[in-house]
């Protein structure tokens, strides 16, 4: 459902896909595929600059037939995933991306998360 639901983010080979995410998101959900090509990735989770939390090194023989799906739980603020495309120039990936679980009932205002103005 989530490859149907979201548009994908291409990933070329050698680069890198980077978002944050609010400190209300739980966890993410993301999946990784390619057009029938083999699959080289790294899925980092980080908080902070540079911290990694959470680091999955990934590979399948064909992207398509066997795509990854992964669901990640990003408590804390300030969590960020990196998606590295550790493949060469010729091995695109498409990365979708999405909030799995989203607590409603958390005030980011009030919390010190992200920007506040006064």
């Amino acid at each position: 459902a989530l490859a149907a639901n979201s548009k994908p983010r291409t990933v070329q080979g050698g680069a890198v896909f980077t978002t944050p995410f609010a400190p209300n998101v739980m966890s993410i959900q993301i999946m990784l595929n390619t057009d029938g090509r083999p699959l080289n990735a790294r899925i980092e989770l980080l908080q902070g600059p540079n911290n990694n939390k959470q680091v999955m090194e990934i590979y399948c023989e064909d992207g398509m037939d066997r795509p990854f799906f992964v669901v990640v739980e990003t408590p804390g603020d300030g969590n960020v995933v990196r998606i590295v495309n550790t493949a060469t120039l010729e091995y695109p990936l498409a990365a979708h991306v999405e909030a799995f679980v989203i607590d409603n009932n958390r005030n980011i205002a009030t919390q010190g998360a992200g920007l506040q103005w006064s």
